[in-house]
């Protein structure tokens, strides 16, 4: 079977796992930097597709494995208010440890409303995309791209914002190429960048 481009299925919810510590380190691997490899997915990634299955799609290896995906919410607002009411307190005693090598990260995780900026007013929805390295650089993220874009068009969302450690200067490259430009925040400690949800050309 050939890879393909598919709707996630609750059957990924490990494999989601995986690829987000797989690849958090700004791109490269970040397994045994926490006190469970699966705290990274608990921020980044399994709140959306647990919130918005509908938004999120993979990259199926052809064998019914994924082995990358993109996800988001399409409405930044309504999903900081639920990760506050709902995800923190499910999450809650996963990071409760206070151990120093957890501590960013769950200060990230108690703070969703940084999620929340004047300068993402005109881009209501966010996303998040990742594949393992042997993945890319083969037209997969794009088609991923074109895949969510689709669905935030359909739902009548009309554009899109993300951000990424400012180290991580393939990504940024990548984004540029299908169509992103910046957007100036006022100190952001990463950089972000937004687009309409038009196809991509």
């Amino acid at each position: 079977m050939q890879p393909t481009i598919r709707a996630y299925r609750p059957t990924d919810l490990d494999a989601i796992y995986d690829i987000c510590v797989r690849t958090a380190a700004a791109g490269q691997d970040a397994r045994g930097k926490h006190t469970t490899d699966r705290m990274l997915g608990d921020v980044w990634a399994v709140p959306y597709v647990t919130r918005e299955p509908e938004h999120a799609h993979v990259l199926d290896d052809g064998t019914g494995t994924a082995v990358g995906y993109i996800l988001g919410t399409a409405d930044t607002e309504a999903f900081v208010k639920w990760f506050r009411e709902e995800w923190i307190p499910a999450k809650a005693p996963t990071f409760a440890a206070d151990d120093p090598k957890d501590r960013e990260l769950a200060a990230v995780f108690n703070s969703p409303e940084k999620m929340i900026r004047p300068e993402f007013a005109d881009y209501p929805a966010h996303l998040h995309i990742d594949l393992l390295p042997e993945w890319q650089g083969r037209g997969r993220g794009r088609a991923l791209m074109a895949a969510f874009l689709d669905g935030l068009r359909a739902a009548g969302v009309a554009r899109v914002h993300l951000g990424m450690a400012v180290e991580n200067t393939g990504a940024y490259a990548f984004y540029r190429k299908l169509g992103f430009h910046d957007i100036a925040v006022p100190n952001p400690g990463a950089r972000f960048v937004g687009r309409d949800t038009e196809p991509l050309i």
